[in-house]
């Protein structure tokens, strides 16, 4: 399970780049858009590039938020019932997860594959790489759903978000 752990690990070091990227990118062009305005006029384009950096954001952000409990975590009465019931219900609810995302993937891929049709009017991007997002969130949700479910399946954890598990 050394596996395991380690693919967890990169996927979560790619997801923070990739987030951290995104993050920059929002900083960078929200800065450029209020420089401009208050110069005279801030570039057409920064409008576009914003909203792609907020779609890059979220989609390398899902599975970080569902491994730490932070995307959405309800255990107010979850976690107060007894025995193995709450294990129980955070692994359904985690094949739910699972299982929900992968059957949207395909889906997903059929939006994006739309993209090569289309172009950004301000940035002329194909939308094909703006469209990408939806199935890309999709797919790591799925995989940090199946790697949660994995991981409770073999004992290697309860299932508790980081947080939880941390604190």
């Amino acid at each position: 399970m050394a596996l395991l752990d380690r693919l967890t690990k990169f996927l979560a070091a790619i997801c923070m780049v990739g987030v951290g990227v995104s993050f920059a990118t929002l900083i960078a062009v929200v800065l450029t858009q209020v420089v401009g305005r208050t110069i005279g006029s801030s570039p057409v384009w920064t409008e576009e590039l914003t909203r792609f950096a907020l779609l890059y954001l979220a989609a390398f952000g899902v599975g970080l938020s569902f491994r730490s409990g932070d995307l959405v975590n309800v255990d107010v009465v979850c976690e107060n019932l007894p025995g193995r019931l709450p294990w129980l219900l955070r692994l359904i609810s985690a094949v739910f997860t699972g299982g929900l995302a992968l059957m949207l993937i395909s889906h997903s891929w059929k939006f994006t594959s739309i993209g090569k049709m289309q172009t950004s009017p301000a940035l002329g991007l194909q939308m094909t790489y703006v469209h990408f997002t939806v199935t890309l969130l999709l797919v790591l949700l799925f995989v940090f759903a199946a790697l949660r479910v994995i991981n409770m399946l073999f004992g290697r954890n309860n299932g508790l978000p980081l947080k939880q598990t941390e604190g």
